[in-house]
């Protein structure tokens, strides 16, 4: 039977990878990522950087659960894919007491390996923070850091190619619940689909809107190999601020400069339907964000030696509970979608759940 996945991003390349490998006749289909993003007319992924979080600890138990399963197999998607895309520099999460509790709590149901540290442990271990008064922290030295979510998914399509799987690149227009989907190049027939198309997932569907898609800035702060040096022991970061803001160590981008790249939106700016999402991806991001977060980042490392301060614009998709949308919606067609802004550093376990749906279909272990 054969098998199509419809989006190559995060989650869609680890289902393809899961269906391969377990020998599934798998199709993976969706385009490359286009060399002038300002230019581009088609479809988009979120996946064009270089740098997301990963780490066991969150406040909610589910997105650990999801996590240390996907964590667990960064070395093994590495071998089969042979591509490099996990950095171990240690993930940190600071914040007041209660915001704590909540992620202690959760790290204790999972067994979650992290140092805790006070106000003053904080400021010893990481000198160049200067958190709010109060804040402690957790600290994971191992098997946390960041990953290229851009490295990740070609990876991931290495190593399902590798294992039997077909790459088309093209955009996808429609799939029917009868197994057809339209592509930029024509249609193609499968006995079971996966839908894993992120912020395109409705429209692809031909459904009202289900998800939440919302606009994001991230602003690139570039410095210099002597102040990457001098950064050496920092850690990818998550702290308690209105802004849900995140924080990366210095990653050299494919343009040779290195950056700590910061996001955080102060507001959520939904964007409703293809059209809106690939304007926003085009338009390079909000410079007002970009000024709000060079001040967040100037408050927090007030030693940091900033060259230059640029920006750029991704979504994240969100679902109506917060929680992935991973089910059927008939006999031929499944949906692996809604990362709701954590979904890259565990996608290749939901992407395995999604892989487990049709496996179920067609009579193959996942």
């Amino acid at each position: 039977m054969k098998v199509g996945i419809i989006g190559r991003g995060l989650m869609g390349s680890a289902a393809a990878r899961h269906l391969a490998k377990a020998g599934a006749d798998v199709t993976l289909i969706g385009p490359s990522e286009p060399a002038d993003k300002r230019s581009h007319r088609g479809a988009f992924g979120s996946h064009y950087d270089e740098g997301r979080i990963t780490r066991h600890n969150a406040s909610n138990p589910f997105w650990v659960e999801v996590s240390k399963a996907s964590i667990a197999r960064y070395e093994e998607i590495e071998e089969e894919g042979g591509v490099a895309f996990f950095a171990e520099v240690g993930a940190l999460m600071a914040g007041g007491d209660a915001w704590m509790a909540r992620v202690d709590a959760a790290a204790a149901a999972h067994g979650v390996e992290s140092h805790a540290l006070d106000s003053g442990g904080l400021a010893e271990t990481f000198p160049f923070f200067e958190f709010p008064g109060g804040y402690s922290g957790a600290y994971e030295r191992r098997r946390a850091g960041h990953v290229s979510p851009r490295r990740l998914v070609a990876a991931q399509t290495a190593a399902a190619t590798r294992h039997g799987a077909t790459l088309v690149e093209t955009e996808v227009r429609s799939v029917t619940e009868g197994g057809a989907v339209e592509t930029s190049q024509g249609r193609i027939s499968f006995d079971q689909i996966l839908v894993t198309a992120g912020g395109w997932t409705d429209a692809i569907l031909g459904r009202p809107a289900m998800l939440d898609v919302y606009a994001r800035t991230v602003a690139l702060f570039e410095i210099d190999a002597g102040e990457a040096a001098r950064l050496k022991s920092m850690p990818s970061l998550v702290w308690e601020a209105p802004e849900d803001p995140y924080l990366l160590p210095p990653i050299m981008y494919p343009d040779g400069k290195t950056y700590v790249k910061l996001g955080g939106d102060p507001e959520d700016v939904r964007l409703d339907g293809p059209q809106a999402v690939g304007d926003w991806f085009r338009s390079g991001g909000n410079a007002d964000v970009r000024d709000r977060l060079e001040e967040m980042i100037r408050a927090l490392m007030p030693s940091l030696d900033i060259r230059s301060v640029t920006m750029d614009a991704c979504v994240t998709s969100w679902t109506p509970d917060r929680m992935p949308e991973i089910r059927r919606l008939g006999e031929r067609v499944a949906v692996c979608t809604g990362g709701n802004g954590a979904g890259a550093k565990c996608s290749d376990e939901l992407g395995r759940r999604g892989a487990a749906l049709v496996g179920e279909k067609i009579g193959v272990a996942v």
